[in-house]
């Protein structure tokens, strides 16, 4: 059962690399992954930002995003998503009740507060409305001051690349912030409908 559909954005982290699959019939590109979003509250007693409680949402795109998302996104990435959020109920195996948060994102990319990304477009990829042209810096060709083939990530990779720096600040976010959530995925439920999808360091 499903309820309370929304638009949202959500910032996190990457909980899992994004699983790419085309349907059967359709042969439509289709992602999912996992995002874990944990905001900074204040702490009044402390006098100090503190995490508060981690929510987990399931992300699933399709077509170009999911393709573009597939090659540029890893585990343990920040990530800005925004798209249309469903909560679902559904009964687990032991018929206990369980809830999950599914977006169906439109939009998706590195969070810029804590890193730098390099975009390449994709080949494929369909072009919006005011984009730049062939002609122009961005579409294909580095502009003024855009780093050369010495820029490249050593360790390899397509796509957008994230060079982690901390970001937003020392008095709301060490540089670390976020991946202990990462690494801690106990509270990573497998979804009811395809648990063979799910990474199994995800199969809580």
């Amino acid at each position: 059962m499903a309820f309370n559909d929304t638009d949202i954005t959500v910032t996190g982290w990457m909980g899992s690399d994004p699983l790419l699959v085309h349907g059967e019939v359709s042969h439509v590109p289709f992602v999912r992954f996992r995002v874990a979003s944990t905001p900074r509250v204040y702490d009044r007693v402390h006098d100090a930002f503190v995490d508060g409680s981690t929510s987990w949402y399931t992300v699933k795109a399709f077509k170009h995003l999911a393709r573009n998302v597939a090659e540029s996104l890893r585990r343990g990435e920040p990530v800005v998503v925004h798209g249309r959020l469903v909560i679902t109920e559904w009964v687990a195996p032991d018929g206990t009740t369980r809830t999950t948060a599914e977006i169906t994102a439109d939009a998706v990319g590195h969070d810029l507060a804590r890193g730098v990304t390099r975009f390449s477009r994709a080949v494929d990829g369909a072009r919006g409305a005011g984009a730049p042209g062939a002609h122009e810096p961005g579409a294909g060709t580095p502009g003024p001051g855009a780093g050369g083939a010495d820029d490249a990530d050593p360790g390899g990779g397509g796509g957008a690349e994230a060079e982690g720096h901390g970001g937003r600040g020392s008095s709301e976010h060490g540089p670390d912030d976020g991946l202990a959530v990462v690494h801690d995925l106990t509270g990573a439920e497998v979804l009811p409908d395809d648990p063979a999808d799910v990474p199994a360091d995800l199969a809580a």
